[in-house]
């Protein structure tokens, strides 16, 4: 497993909780944040290198595509629980 790839999920899980309280104003739960965290991770990490996206290399850039990932996520979540 890339070392890419395991410090990603790692990002991923501290901004879990960091996007719940930029969508949702607080937190999720630990739990349901480190989910989202680490989904919102490999989300943004898909969408990146699905169109070719150029990011910063090094801890900002995979800190800017998991937050990324993980608002979406969490956006996606709240559109639906409101259908």
């Amino acid at each position: 497993m890339p070392l890419h790839f395991i410090f990603q999920i790692l990002c991923g899980i501290v901004v879990g909780w960091l996007a719940g309280l930029v969508v949702q104003g607080n937190g999720s739960g630990l739990l349901l944040n480190l989910i989202i965290g680490v989904l919102g991770s490999v989300l943004g990490n898909t969408i990146v290198s699905l169109f070719h996206i150029h990011v910063i290399d090094g801890f900002l850039g995979v800190l800017a595509v998991s937050v990324g990932g993980a608002v979406i996520l969490l956006i996606l979540l709240r559109i639906l629980k409101n259908n």
